[in-house]
């Protein structure tokens, strides 16, 4: 977490909440569903046939779309783009949510203390913001 300036007790907190419910408790590495819904959308990179599946969401935040891919796997040092795959692995998936969490500036809205706009920011809407709620009270009690 340090690597992504997730240092703070609430940021962390905040950080394991949104990576609770994205992973489903952990469980899940790779999204569940064919990846065939973001085939064409040019909003993620995704110009080439077969994008959509390829770069499906994966990490424990669920990186989705080419363009995602190749940034983080700039940052990260890794090849995504050929292996997205990688994104599976345990250390690239917990680094890929740092990643992107620092990328989406979520630190300064943790400190905030605003888990709307933090779920909003990485779901696009407010799917699971009650669970999301609830892994972060448990979080803070945790790190308190």
């Amino acid at each position: 977490m340090v690597e992504f300036g997730i240092t703070t007790p609430a940021r962390q907190a905040s950080f394991l909440a949104q990576v609770g419910h994205e992973s489903g408790s952990l469980v899940y590495v790779r999204e569940l569903a064919s990846g065939k819904a973001y085939e064409g959308r040019a909003d993620l990179g995704n110009t080439q046939a077969g994008d959509g599946v390829r770069f499906k969401g994966r990490g424990l935040l669920q990186v989705t779309g080419r363009a995602n891919y190749a940034a983080c796997g700039k940052a990260l040092g890794l090849d995504l783009l050929a292996q997205p795959e990688l994104l599976e692995q345990a250390i690239n998936a917990c680094r890929s949510a740092g990643w992107f969490w620092q990328t989406k500036g979520l630190n300064a809205l943790a400190d905030a203390g605003d888990q709307v706009k933090v779920t909003r920011r990485i779901n696009g809407g407010t799917n699971g913001l009650a669970e999301r709620q609830a892994l972060f009270a448990v979080a803070q009690r945790v790190l308190a």
